[in-house]
């Protein structure tokens, strides 16, 4: 059992400041395999008042752009280095199969924070406008200090699209990790600390929810970004509002994936299926909404059934396993909720819907296929977050584009079919943030974000590093000319932009 008595607090390892401890408890076995110092109100204090006291004092956001991307760069590579032991502690603290642990957990992460790191670089952090009288100076600043609240699913992932852009942008950052999956962050924690990043650059507290409100409503606190529930990012953009804090939201989603009626349905499964029931369907990016024509459906649903039933469930420790357990006793109950609730709104479970029957412990639901589903169920139209598809049937594109957009969440979606022109016609009548035709990706340079309950702004891509910025105009008198940038050296690309000194000081956010 792994066990931990101090937080990572400023960049040092400092005692608690109360007695109180988390216990983490393997999803699999039911067992507890570890602890961890439960933060506190007062820990997360000190943790502000060192990025506080990092990012108004300290050398972090006066370095160069690329000096801040070496750092990044250095963290991504410790934890490329121990990618197996990352990926074995995430499966089991939360569940996650440790073969899509490796790629969806780990080196998703690491991914995420070399494009940041690569895009600091090259990023135009000021540039020069043409004015009515003289030029305009145009910075971009670091937005200051960071409160980052992460989920359990995919958590250090979902650290990394808050962490990378953060520290590109000269920023400081308090993570928050959620308390079912400590144990990673306290890998996060090493890497950082192995990297040599300034004092109070980054802190990490692992807290419940009721001190995680106590990191937004810090008046220390310059932006939140969070990722989780709908209810709670509502109540964290009130909180904001009051404060007049900036905020990014990324929250829940219930994707549809439309199969066109061209669709080879078996060379699409192979992708699909990891597309729905990724992460034991615990993903907000999830393609758990099944559109299938009514004049294939029958045979659409038999190969869904054949290969969801081919599916190994089991240890997430397992390299075969597919579908491992949920992430705690409450998801499973949830979960089994709702499929109760879809046999009582008429929808047929076609396969699944119980616990298996060959595991005498765990957290584990059978991965579950509903057809005759309508989608005004609370089946299709709420997300489950767990192992469970609806199919629904349509007639015709334009009813497919009307059911797929009949939902209060706007995050992902997909299209399967044989003629691509046709999947990226439909791509633009989805109100998603994402979209993927014959495919499914996250992609690093692209933005990451939901319409309407699905959260506010983006993360990714060069959109997701100005959400961690402040823009500043410096009007000049006429006649001035700004001096030009100075040259970049190979070692340093993109170290200065126009209008800075040698060492890049505008364009890091001094």
């Amino acid at each position: 059992m792994q066990v931990h008595d101090r937080l990572f607090i400023g960049g040092a390892w400092a005692a608690p400041a109360g007695t109180g401890t988390i216990d983490v408890v393997s999803p699999h076995t039911e067992e507890t395999v570890g602890r961890v110092p439960e933060g506190t109100t007062a820990d997360l204090d000190a943790a502000v008042a060192a990025a506080r006291d990092a990012f108004d004092n300290g050398p972090w956001p006066r370095m160069s752009p690329a000096e801040r991307a070496d750092a990044i760069g250095r963290i991504a590579a410790v934890l490329n280095g121990k990618a197996e032991e990352v990926a074995r502690t995430i499966s089991t603290e939360m569940g996650s199969p440790v073969s899509w642990a490796l790629f969806g957990q780990v080196y998703s992460t690491t991914f995420a924070l070399d494009y940041f790191a690569n895009l600091a670089r090259t990023f135009a952090f000021t540039d020069v406008r043409a004015g009515m009288l003289g030029p305009a100076l145009v910075r971009r600043l670091p937005i200051g200090v960071v409160g980052a609240i992460v989920p359990w699913n995919v958590p250090l992932y979902v650290t990394a699209l808050k962490l990378g852009p953060a520290l590109a942008s000269g920023s400081t950052i308090v993570i928050k990790p959620a308390p079912e999956t400590p144990l990673s962050a306290w890998l996060l924690a090493e890497a950082v600390e192995e990297a040599g990043l300034p004092p109070g650059v980054v802190s990490i507290v692992p807290a419940h929810r009721e001190v995680a409100e106590h990191l937004v409503r810090h008046p220390g606190v310059d932006k939140v970004s969070f990722t989780g529930s709908t209810a709670a990012g509502r109540r964290i953009a009130s909180i904001c509002g009051e404060r007049l804090a900036r905020c990014t939201l990324e929250l829940g989603g219930k994707s549809a994936a439309l199969l066109l009626p061209d669709v080879d349905i078996e060379a699409a499964l192979p992708a699909l299926l990891p597309a729905a029931l990724m992460n034991n369907g615990q993903a907000c990016v999830a393609q758990t909404r099944l559109l299938a024509p009514r004049e294939r459906y029958d045979e659409i649903v038999e190969a869904l059934v054949a290969k969801v039933g081919a599916m190994k469930i089991g240890d997430p420790l397992d390299a075969a396993t597919e579908v491992g357990p949920l992430v705690a006793a409450r998801q499973r109950e949830r979960v089994e909720g709702y499929i109760a609730a879809g046999r009582e709104a008429g929808a047929k479970v076609a396969l699944g819907g119980g616990r298996p029957a060959e595991l005498d412990r765990g957290f584990y639901v059978e991965p579950t296929v509903f057809t005759e589903v309508d989608n005004g169920m609370r089946i299709a139209q709420e997300e489950i977050f767990g192992p469970v598809l609806s199919v629904i049937p349509y007639s015709g594109v334009e009813e497919a584009v009307a059911i797929a957009n009949d939902s209060r969440y706007g995050l992902s979606g997909s299209v399967w079919t044989a003629d691509v022109e046709e999947g990226l016609k439909i791509s633009a009548r989805i109100r998603t943030g994402t979209f993927n035709v014959n495919t499914f990706m996250l992609e690093n340079s692209a933005p990451f974000g939901g319409f309407k309950e699905s959260g506010l702004g983006r993360e990714l891509g060069p959109e997701g590093l100005s959400a961690y910025l402040e823009y500043q105009s410096v009007n000049l008198p006429a006649g001035w000319t700004p001096p030009p940038p100075p040259p970049t050296s190979a070692a340093e690309p993109g170290a200065a932009d126009a209008g800075t000194d040698a060492a890049g000081t505008d364009g890091a956010g001094a």
